[in-house]
């Protein structure tokens, strides 16, 4: 999406530690957030696999959450019905029907039909051990959801679910997707919030397969300039508070490195 002179600045590159109460430093940490900017797809899914390795290799390991922009890109779910990239939701199955698209497609290891991520939209990909929290899926999708929600609230923006529609709205407009994967309990994947920009990519296909779907941003719920730089330390914040709601073990720790 391309949004004002600012939405197009990538979130800081540069990580640092937060610093712990020594209780905490005596724990290994629970849970590491990266704020790494500006990524293409196909690099970001790459760390993404390289940190569902090094997990499955070591499972002692923390959770990680990567906070991020995209260039325009589409992605598709493991599906044969590929209607969902035609805007007119007429493409037949195992049909590529890409043809028509103006930015690069993927298809990908997740749930769900197309969808578009591009600048002005905050990527979360939460890399997540499911058996500490108790390997159940729909309570992390869920949770997902509520953290979008209340993040929203804090923009004075009132979303909510919609019954059977995974994903974050704001009455019947939608202004967040949610897609994982799972793989030996390890989520990949994650979900997709509309801060600002350009919204016209979604005219090329069906988003997430709902017809006549109205999609929303923050910044046209609200009328007022965001950019995901400004957005994504609060959503650091919030998911290093929520991450204890999620896990059957509530005694562990969270600790991020900063979203500046």
């Amino acid at each position: 999406m391309n949004g004002g002179s600012n939405s197009r600045e990538p979130m800081t590159q540069t990580l640092s530690r937060k610093t712990q109460p020594a209780s905490q430093e005596l724990r290994p940490p629970d849970l590491r957030v990266h704020c790494p900017g500006r990524m293409n797809f196909a690099d970001a899914l790459a760390l993404q696999e390289q940190i569902v390795a090094k997990k499955r290799a070591d499972s002692s390991g923390p959770d990680e959450l990567l906070l991020l922009e995209h260039e325009p890109v589409y992605t598709i779910g493991r599906t044969p019905d590929r209607s969902s990239l035609s805007a007119k939701g007429r493409t037949g199955r195992g049909e590529l029907g890409s043809a028509h698209l103006p930015h690069p497609l993927f298809s990908i290891n997740r749930g769900g039909q197309a969808t578009y991520h591009g600048p002005g939209q905050l990527m979360g990909y939460p890399i997540v051990d499911l058996r500490r929290c108790g390997q159940d899926l729909h309570k992390y999708l869920r949770w997902l959801e509520r953290l979008l929600i209340d993040l929203l609230a804090r923009y004075d923006i009132a979303a909510q679910r919609r019954e059977s529609l995974t994903g974050v709205w704001v009455e019947n407009r939608k202004i967040a997707s949610i897609g994982v994967g799972v793989r030996h309990w390890i989520t990949m994947h994650g979900f997709a919030l509309n801060v600002c920009g350009d919204l016209s990519p979604f005219d090329h296909i069906v988003p997430c397969g709902i017809n006549n779907v109205a999609i929303t941003s923050m910044e046209k719920e609200t009328n007022k300039s965001f950019t995901v730089a400004e957005v994504a330390p609060t959503l650091e914040k919030l998911v290093l508070h929520r991450i204890i709601d999620l896990r059957v073990d509530q005694s562990l720790s969270a600790v991020g490195a900063a979203c500046l």
